[in-house]
């Protein structure tokens, strides 16, 4: 074959290729974003890849797209991997079909390189814009400083001091934090008010909050200082200042760069505001004691293209969204230390005012041996009924555990502490497994598997230090009832571990709603809703779900326990009222961290392995209630970074990885 016939092959299968992947294309827009390409000629023109999702800021697809003709509108919708061009006229559209067909473009402010994939489209249906408001009682002031000003206090900061001298430093995992005039305490979200620093706050900033007391800006002058740094990349989890430590002021001045902060309400509002070089936040009221604030880790802010849109809430405006890439940004947030209970009108999120309900109500923790008897109760002895049950429905391994597990060196020692029935036990034959749990009919059941385990309590672990190569704890830690019993499981774990051996952990999460997706639990329907299912709610019988088999929900879930029918068990009714702590009702988001949860029996078996009946009885009747019982278990559900933050008080581990799984917090830790 000469030249030319080569030629002609080669062109031809990459002909082929590029049209494979343009059909790839179409495809996934309709499966996943119903949007229907065409294939005659016409205006609008998808670009697959050509999205803020791939990390394409909107000035560099726009000169490409111009580059084939007068384009009308450039639609960029916010984390989408595709943008929608319109062109002035039918032939400037064919003309970018053919040029911009497979081109390969290398992204702004980076080395990675996409490949943009053409189909033309009729239309393209974008919901109207609502404008987003500001929370209540969140301020901007812009240019509170001029650039000279903004130099000074930046030249002011010495990362290098000895933190004994004049002010506590630290740098954590994701930035670099300074105090002054009192130290946050991050282990325990808190200040020591009897602990000053020496040397108060910087003088530079006098002058400041000077003229902030006179603009009317804040009402207090403040006498506590955290300096936070931020690299590109790096963030900060959404958190409630303390009520019990600071007054309703909080005031947040950026340096050096802009930066994107979310804030979200309990509702699930979310609020994306523009923090501007030099400006200052004013958080008062409902923004500063309900919403949540804090800083996404990513290298890119989705902000408004147009110059008048540079402050303020981000609008998800397809027509006017970019990329910007975000510089080193310097925050110096101002807070006045509260010297009384905070007596505010959100109750829900108050620290001072929770406390006070505790000592009015005590619950499952006035005492020392309480945590014990609670957990006995509601989390070993209910385990030790349900067992057999438990285990019909533990079946299918989650994969990201999975994963974590073959990833690990051939002949690995590896200790699943919590294995429940052994249902990971067995997926690497090359690693060595053993596994503990507290309950015998569930350990029981691992042998007849023939795997390895034997009982014992997650706090106390008979193996001897250092000598495991990987631990896992699934599903295991929320069962601990007090913050001082989790940390100390942790910590267990991390006595197991050799230097450089690895542990991953899961927890069930507060949040079964994250990034706008809902947790395959909340989704989950019930099999059956039939006239049976009005149940009693006074009594904590109510809207208890169907068994959940594994699906890629937390093992934990509501509504996959079986149901106590012994009241000498701890788990019958009239102890659940007894115990203060809220019934959790199935299939519904957490309205409280410290939960029972219910599992309703409806056919199956109890620890023994006894078949019970599922009886067509009204669900309020007494028959029902007596073959069909309930069983309360105990659950603490954690709150984004509140498992991170327990783990970063031990110095003898560091957080390799953390995630969210289908409404689970998970963390990878590695024993230094």
């Amino acid at each position: 074959m000469d030249s030319t016939g080569q030629n002609n092959l080669k062109r031809n299968k990459s002909e082929k290729k590029l049209l494979r992947k343009q059909i790839k294309a179409r495809n996934t827009l309709m499966r996943h974003e119903g949007i229907e390409c065409v294939s005659h000629t016409t205006q609008n023109l998808v670009v697959a890849n050509g999205g803020l999702g791939n990390g394409v800021n909107r000035h560099q697809l726009l000169r490409l797209v111009e580059e084939c003709g007068l384009v009308e509108a450039l639609l960029m919708p916010p984390n989408k991997p595709y943008s929608v061009v319109k062109y002035g006229s039918t032939e400037e559209a064919k003309k970018a079909y053919d040029t911009l067909n497979g081109k390969e473009i290398t992204l702004k402010d980076s080395d990675q390189n996409v490949t943009l994939y053409v189909n033309f489209v009729e239309k393209v249906h974008w919901e109207d814009i609502i404008p987003i408001r500001l929370p209540p009682g969140l301020m901007m002031v812009e240019e509170l400083v001029s650039p000279e000003e903004e130099q000074r206090m930046l030249e002011s900061i010495d990362w290098t001091e000895n933190e004994g001298i004049q002010n506590a430093q630290k740098s954590l995992k994701h930035r670099r934090v300074k105090h002054f005039g009192y130290e946050f305490r991050y282990d325990s979200n808190n200040i020591d008010k009897d602990k000053p620093l020496p040397g108060g706050l910087p003088e530079i900033c006098s002058t400041l909050l000077e003229k902030c007391l006179k603009q009317g800006y804040i009402k207090h002058k403040p006498d506590q200082l955290t300096i936070n740094q931020y690299e590109p990349g790096q963030g900060i989890p959404p958190h409630i200042d303390t009520h019990s430590a600071f007054e309703d002021e909080i005031t947040s001045l950026s340096l050096g760069a802009e930066i994107v902060m979310d804030f979200k309400h309990p509702d699930g509002r979310t609020v994306a505001v523009m923090l501007p070089q030099r400006s200052l936040l004013v958080m008062t009221g409902e923004s500063r004691y309900l919403w949540t604030h804090g800083i996404t880790p990513r290298k890119f802010d989705i902000v408004h293209a147009s110059e008048q849109q540079k402050v303020g809430s981000v609008t998800p405006d397809v027509g006017d969204l970019t990329l910007n890439r975000r510089g080193t940004r310097t925050s110096f947030t101002f807070r006045k230390v509260r010297r009384s209970p905070c007596n505010c009108i959100y109750p829900s999120v108050c620290d001072s005012q929770q406390g006070h309900q505790r000592e009015e109500a005590p619950t499952y923790h006035d005492s020392e041996t309480e945590p014990l008897k609670l957990e006995q109760a509601y989390v070993h002895k209910v385990y030790e009924e349900i067992a057999t049950h438990f285990s019909s429905t533990r079946h299918s391994p989650w994969p990201k555990i999975v994963e974590f597990l073959r990833t690990l060196p051939k002949g690995s020692i590896v200790a699943d502490v919590g294995c429940g029935n052994g249902k990971y036990l067995g997926i690497n034959k090359d690693l060595y497994m053993i596994g503990c749990d507290r309950s015998q009919n569930l350990v029981d059941i691992c042998g007849e598997k023939k795997f390895q385990a034997f009982v014992c309590d997650a706090l106390s672990v008979p193996v001897r230090n250092s000598s495991c190569d990987a631990c896992i704890s699934i599903a295991v830690i929320h069962h601990f009832s007090t913050a001082e019993r989790r940390l100390a499981a942790v910590r267990e774990l991390a006595r197991l571990l050799r230097p450089g051996g690895k542990a991953l952990i899961y927890v069930w999460a507060m949040e079964q709603e994250y990034n706008k997706q809902k947790s395959k639990y909340l989704k989950e329907k019930r099999a059956s809703k039939g006239k049976e299912e009005e149940i009693n709610t006074d009594i904590a019988w109510g809207l208890f779900c169907d068994q959940m088999h594994d699906n890629g929900s937390q093992d934990s879930a509501c509504s996959d326990r079986v149901l106590n029918d012994s009241k000498d068990k701890g788990g019958n009714a009239k102890q659940v009222i007894n115990s203060k702590l809220p019934v959790h009702t199935n299939r519904t988001s957490f309205c409280s961290q410290d939960v029972l949860v219910p599992w309703h029996l409806k056919g199956g078996t109890n620890k023994k392995g006894v078949c019970v009946k599922a009886l067509q009885l009204p669900a309020s009747s007494k028959e029902l209630q007596e073959f069909s019982p309930i069983f309360h278990r105990y659950y603490h559900v954690f709150c984004e970074g509140e498992l991170e933050a327990a783990c970063k008080t031990l110095d003898c581990i560091r957080i390799q990885k953390s995630y969210y799984d289908q409404g689970n917090w998970c963390v990878v830790l590695e024993k230094q």
